[in-house]
């Protein structure tokens, strides 16, 4: 690349939209899906024995839906997101959708979310979010200018 063309490449910049969260420290949890190989994307981790490692710097747009954002939640829904991109990319079989929806409601409980709540978003994921799940909601790049 000449400097002129890398002058004018560095003017432009390619992104992804839709996140809200950032996660500071790395993640770890022990999920009930054992994957038939270890996969290691970038920022997600899933080890055949179901260990589940977010890492540092992953981007999560916390939880979806009609639902407010509050504390007994957001584990839960950085899990279930990690697991839900998994699907999307096609290292987890769309069939794995129904345990990472019971992750997120085992997590909420951990969390302090009262049990009718936790119930709550586990029937909405569980009955309007396959469309998350699927490989053609991958979030798009995007550039500017």
């Amino acid at each position: 690349m000449t400097p002129g063309e890398w002058i004018e490449y560095s003017k432009r910049i390619i992104y992804k939209s839709g996140y809200k969260y950032q996660l500071v420290e790395s993640c770890l949890y022990q999920t009930k899906i054992h994957p038939r190989n270890d996969i290691d994307v970038p920022y997600i981790s899933l080890r055949k024995d179901g260990l589940l490692f977010v890492k540092a710097a992953y981007a999560w747009d916390g939880p979806s839906g009609m639902t407010i954002d509050t504390k007994s939640f957001m584990r839960g829904s950085l899990i279930h997101d990690a697991l839900y991109q998994l699907i999307r990319m096609g290292y987890l079989e769309l069939t794995d959708r129904a345990q990472a929806d019971k992750e997120l409601y085992t997590i909420c409980l951990e969390d302090g979310m009262c049990k009718i709540r936790a119930w709550y978003v586990y029937q909405c994921v569980k009955q309007f979010a396959q469309f998350a799940a699927l490989p053609k909601n991958k979030k798009r790049l995007q550039d500017a200018p």
